[in-house]
């Protein structure tokens, strides 16, 4: 009796739906746009190297001709989501049957029944609702595509537009999202794993649970087999493959920040009509290497400053977990490949004081004691810290949290994991060529698809001690040394907000006399405002005119300790002037553009110009070599490289930088909150930037790098390190100098008879 209720109820929806078909299908769009489809093509962007990064234009995804896809791609699609499509004519009548039986058993429309030809109408022209007259429209459009395109043609056009989830549209993007590759080297399994995608991105996403990605994947094959695509052997091979997922930050959303800063610029100059519809082609100065180091030095450091904030407890708490099914589950680690560093979302399974069993990824694995003991530093909703007496993972975990982790290592089927959590702090960095202004990398967060805003270009920071080199340079021109001496002692002026203004050093110590090179290198504020009231406010802001702060610069003595707003990019510029010698260029991200005809649009050569002699840049570059071998930078010697840079921290610790470079590149890291929040306490330039920046340096730096050298005009002579005067021999210590400017007074530490020129001869 139920089966006869069944079928009445269907035939009188069947009939309903035959009635309601004619009624619509006089409203429905026309196909000639289908019909005479061509790929848009837009701009095409490419990295130094003529690779490919990007592509704006109106049409999401990378057109492929279907000739171009394995066969693998194509059966895997047709097998999971319309066996039926080479012998129907846009509608499959038995699986409407099916669905319609389905939808009456469960009173909704759950059962889609839709055919390729149907979803290719959906995406199309009509909006992804479940109505009964959507469907309709879709039925009548499928009829009509069909009629007026091949099987061939129709399966071409879905294979470029279905959506395959994490932003991807399309097969080939599909490809280079989940695998890393075109999807012409796609293999049976991993065809199968994307085609799988189709029916729920979001919850079939290897990225997001591989246990599920694997169980659907495994559904494709086996429809496969059954409509003799593959044999069973094949089938078998292909689930015991491995799967080498790719990492999106280290495929083209690695570039989203640069290619987004492009874009912006390709639309104020060109227009959106030519960006999206002519078929530019734009090559960049990006150097793909230094942004994927970039991206994962960012990254890293932001995660360690994070941690030193605090554990910020579970991302949810489940309820719903069959513990024991969870732990006697097949793992899936011999069948992954994972990437150290990366975090993913896990599960947490069973929890003891030393030990916790995680499942994240398909695998189950175990987190030590030693490897959460970050997380015995709790950081409280309103803000307030608390430290964990006698840690165990118990005070902090329970089975059924949601947690985040990396995969420290894997050995056979022994996965140990790492606690983490997505950073809060946020942080840029952006590396440029010297002489030629070339943009080699940019990073303007920790993670573009959560917030676009590129703090590279855009963030307005004061760059506290970073400031200091730009002061030193200009000291350096209007008539002081690095061998010059200032008292670091107590001094008061007036001023300030509470009538005066008393300037300390960072460790609230003063030293007396002090060499300017000694207080670079120690980042000593008291010596630096006494050196910017001796020279003069005037001369240190029109210096640092000429070297390119452009911003408002406060003309008092708070000057002195960076107390004005600069981006990330303006400061690296700066930087880049001290090591091109003095030479001052443009920042330059575009070599050149070509129309569709391949005519050149636009070009960009390097133009640099002498804004400070070659002398200042050198003792600059030279004393800032010096904060690296013996001051704030000290981290960057682990390089082994000669390098010169600068920490900057700001009041409350609400900024950290570390600027810098080699011989042949530039860069500048900046970390801090988007509300001004503080880092914490001892979170410097040195802790918190420089560390970004060695990571960085340590995998960009290509051939190693030269030393700094001398340029003419520069002159050596000993000086005595506590007077900064001649020592008269080499037992003082070498300094550079501008020819002419290198003291004639003798030490007076030393008799008159003792003092010899470094020649042996008497000194006269």
């Amino acid at each position: 009796m139920k089966f006869v209720l069944i079928f009445l109820l269907a035939s009188l929806v069947v009939g309903s739906i035959a009635g309601s078909y004619v009624a619509v299908a006089k409203g429905i769009p026309s196909i000639n746009e289908l019909k005479q489809y061509k790929p848009t093509v837009g701009t095409r962007i490419y990295s130094d190297d003529d690779v490919l990064i990007g592509e704006l234009k109106v049409e999401k995804g990378i057109f492929v001709p279907i000739d171009s896809m394995p066969k693998n791609m194509i059966n895997a699609i047709i097998a999971v989501e319309d066996s039926r499509f080479w012998k129907h004519k846009g509608i499959d009548y038995i699986a409407i049957a099916r669905a319609v039986v389905t939808d009456v058993l469960h009173a909704s429309l759950k059962e889609g029944g839709s055919t390729l030809t149907q979803q290719l109408a959906k995406v199309v022209f009509l909006s992804p609702e479940k109505t009964l007259r959507r469907k309709l429209m879709e039925a009548s459009l499928a009829v009509k595509i069909e009629k007026n395109l091949t099987k061939k043609e129709i399966l071409e056009l879905y294979l470029n537009k279905v959506y395959f989830g994490h932003g991807a549209y399309g097969v080939e993007m599909a490809s280079r999202v989940y695998f890393g590759k075109s999807v012409r080297h796609l293999s049976l399994g991993e065809a199968a794993m994307i085609a799988g995608l189709v029916k729920a991105p979001t919850l079939y996403s290897p990225f997001n649970n591989l246990s599920k990605a694997k169980e659907r994947q495994a559904t494709v094959l086996a429809r496969m087999e059954e409509e003799g695509y593959i044999n069973k052997s094949a089938r078998e091979a292909a689930n015991k493959q491995p799967l080498y997922l790719t990492s999106p930050k280290k495929g083209m959303e690695a570039d989203s920040y640069f290619v987004e800063y492009i874009r912006k610029y390709l639309e104020a100059k060109y227009g959106e009509d030519t960006v999206y519809k002519s078929g530019l082609k734009v090559y960049t100065t990006l150097d793909r290497g230094m942004q994927v180091a970039a991206v994962n030095a960012v990254q890293s450091g932001l995660k360690e400053v994070d941690k030193r904030r605090g554990w910020r407890g579970a991302i949810e708490h489940r309820n719903d977990v069959d513990f024991d099914k969870e732990l006697k589950a097949k793992e899936l680690s011999t069948t992954v490949a994972v990437n150290p560093g990366d975090i993913y979302s896990g599960l947490v399974l069973r929890v003891s004081d030393k030990e916790a069993l995680i499942k994240t990824r398909g695998v189950i694995g175990k987190l030590s004691l030693k490897d959460a003991a970050w997380a015995s530093k709790i950081l409280n909703r309103d803000g307030r810290v608390r430290n964990i007496t006698n840690f165990g993972l118990t005070k902090i975990l329970r089975p059924g949290d949601v947690v985040k982790v990396s995969i420290k290592s894997i050995r056979n089927r022994d996965v140990r994991l790492t606690l983490e959590q997505d950073p809060q702090v946020e942080g840029a960095l952006v590396a440029v060529e010297p002489y030629s202004g070339f943009i080699r990398a940019m990073v303007g967060g920790y993670d573009f698809a959560k917030s676009d805003y590129n703090r590279a270009l855009y963030a307005k920071r004061q760059p506290g001690s970073a400031f200091k080199p730009v002061i030193y340079a200009s000291a350096m021109d209007n008539g002081f040394t690095p061998a010059s001496v200032i008292n670091d002692e107590p001094v008061t002026y007036a001023g300030g907000a509470k009538g005066e203004w008393s300037p300390e050093n960072y460790d609230h110590k003063f030293y007396g006399p002090t060499r300017l090179r000694e207080a670079l290198t120690y980042s000593r504020n008291v010596v630096t405002v006494k050196l910017v009231e001796a020279m003069g406010i005037d001369n240190l802001i029109n210096f640092a005119r000429t070297v390119g702060v452009d911003e408002d610069v406060p003309r008092n003595l708070s000057i002195a300790l960076g107390s004005f707003n600069i981006t990330p990019l303006e400061l690296a510029l700066v930087y880049d002037l001290f090591a091109s010698n003095g030479m001052k260029v443009k920042p330059i991200s575009i070599k050149y553009i070509t129309d569709r005809k391949g005519r050149i649009l636009e070009s960009n050569e390097p133009q640099p110009e002498q804004a400070v002699s070659p002398q200042t840049a050198f003792l600059i570059t030279s004393m800032m070599e010096d904060v690296v071998k013996y001051g704030t930078g000290w981290r960057a010697k682990s390089l082994g490289l000669p390098v010169a840079g600068k920490t900057g921290t700001t009041n409350d610790y609400k900024d950290a930088w570390f600027v810098g470079y080699a011989s042949n590149l530039v860069a500048c890291a900046w970390v801090g909150f988007d509300n001004f929040t503080t880092l914490g306490p001892l979170e410097t330039g040195a802790r918190a930037a420089s560390p970004i920046w060695v990571s960085f340096m340590r995998n960009s730096i290509k051939g190693g790098a030269e030393d700094f050298t001398p340029p003419e005009g520069i002159t050596t002579a000993f000086i005595d390190p506590k007077t900064g005067l001649l020592s008269g021999d080499t037992s003082g210590i070498k300094e550079y100098f501008k020819d002419g400017t290198q003291p004639k007074q003798l030490t007076p530490y030393r008799s008159m008879w003792e003092l010899k020129d470094p020649s042996g001869a008497d000194f006269d």
